[in-house]
């Protein structure tokens, strides 16, 4: 525990995200087990003292915010790995350990966890935000690879949500209710995780267009011919432009999409073939595919580093960070109309896209000190939140609500949805205390 003030602001105000921190927590606690998760949580309720679970702050939502103070509850001492189980292919480990600090644990026994957020996440905040990744498109979000949660509720009483059968159709799904819930509904003290064998062999490839929307029509086509690619990920000229001014290259600044094939080496490079056609068809040019271990890690670290690569354009600037996604017959269409929109705008923009499952992001750079910009990269997020909406998309693909997407939640589900969520959060929370003044628009009752 502590009340150290330089700890307290650093846990209060969110390391990558781009919305003001109005308070901070007024202490900090860090425990090492779920009784003491139970015991603070019980003593919280008491007193009816807010509390904001914190794991790897790589969120950019403002959800660690505590705009309340309050305790905050920093679980990464938590960060046991408690069972593997390699014949059934899962995983018991507490919520403060990286989604990388498993991978490792796992890569002797031949075995992977699948969802790839930014280096840092936490398995606890990955669930909490119902977070995906460049994998997703071939293993599903977080809703997909969990198969149990433990959570320490409002009251403090501990609740084990499923069991660990890989299928159940005992009770209502709490597990798929508790994630996503973005600690409002309680804290999450252990998570079972479905993993996946580490692929014999995989192909990774790049290709360049001369317009974005010809290379969103090429991941939608690849989707399409049935090729489980394991990653389709889109990157616009801008973008390009970051990568070579961020790391020395010299690649040429014009739409780029970049795949990852995955299985037998014949089938893979079967894959690649087929979607190398695809890409001729298409006005593609400068098809590369590497299969040697350094060529495929020295390719893909293009796009890993994408958003620090931004920065190198504007070291002194913040990014707000959109996280639209539509259905995949629309996605070319959303992009194209979001890059006349960002182009015409005097503020530097990037996309980065998870192409093969409809869902991007822009990268909008602005100078925090200048109110007229901040402005200015609102409106272009809003514009692309209700582009997305009004093609039966989402305001986040990814990212969560948190308090900076709370706004947009009415337009997208409707107000009923949200006062059945507001049920939902009275009735296990009634004090208000788990993280509040987060996912539920504070104007919602019932």
């Amino acid at each position: 525990m502590t009340f150290d003030y330089d700890e307290r602001y650093y846990h209060g105000k969110p390391q990558n995200s781009f919305h003001n921190a109005v308070n901070i927590p007024d202490v900090v606690v860090f425990p090492r087990s779920e009784k003491e998760v139970s015991q603070i949580v019980k003593s919280c309720n008491k007193y009816k003292v807010p509390i904001v679970p914190y794991g790897g702050a790589t969120s950019i939502e403002g959800h660690t915010l505590s705009p309340n103070g309050g305790v905050c509850i920093d679980m990464t001492l938590m960060k046991r790995v408690k069972a593997l189980h390699i014949e059934d292919m899962d995983v018991v480990v507490e919520p403060g350990i990286g989604w990388m600090e498993l991978n490792e644990y796992l890569e002797p026994y031949g075995l992977f966890f699948p969802l790839d957020p930014g280096p840092g996440a936490t398995i606890g905040g990955m669930c909490a935000t119902r977070c995906s990744g460049s994998l997703a498109v071939r293993y599903g979000t977080m809703r997909d690879n969990v198969i149990s949660l433990k959570v320490v509720l409002a009251n403090g009483d501990i609740v084990k949500t499923a069991s660990r059968a890989r299928k159940s159709a005992a009770g209502y799904d709490l597990t798929r209710l508790m994630i996503g819930s973005e600690g409002t509904l309680g804290v999450i003290t252990e998570v079972t995780l479905r993993l996946q064998k580490i692929p014999e062999h995989s192909v990774v490839a790049m290709c360049n267009f001369p317009t974005i929307k010809e290379a969103a029509d090429v991941a939608i086509a690849t989707m399409l011919s049935g090729i489980q690619v394991s990653r389709v990920e889109l990157l616009d000229e801008v973008q390009v432009r970051a990568v070579n001014i961020a790391n020395g290259k010299n690649l040429p600044e014009v739409p780029t999409l970049m795949f990852e094939f995955i299985g037998t080496e014949a089938y893979s490079r079967e894959q690649t073939q087929i979607v190398q056609r695809i890409v001729s068809e298409h006005n593609g040019s400068d098809f590369v595919f590497a299969e040697d271990p350094q060529a495929k890690k020295e390719l893909w670290k293009i796009r890993k580093e994408a958003l620090w690569a931004c920065f190198a354009m504007e070291p002194n600037f913040e990014a707000m960070i959109s996280d639209v996604c539509v259905p995949l017959s629309h996605l070319a269409e959303l992009i194209s109309r979001s890059k006349q929109e960002l182009d015409a705008s005097p503020l530097v923009c990037t996309v980065i896209a998870h192409a093969g499952d409809g869902n991007f992001h822009t990268v909008i750079l602005f100078d925090p000190n200048q109110e007229e910009q901040r402005r200015e990269a609102e409106r272009l997020n809003q514009f692309m939140v209700y582009t997305a909406l009004s093609m039966e998309g989402t305001c986040t693909g990814e990212h969560g609500v948190g308090t900076g997407k709370m706004k947009y939640l009415e337009k997208e589900l409707g107000i009923e949805a949200l006062r059945t969520m507001k049920q939902i959060k009275t009735a296990l929370d009634p004090n208000n205390i788990m993280n509040p003044g987060k996912l539920i628009p504070p104007h919602v009752c019932f």
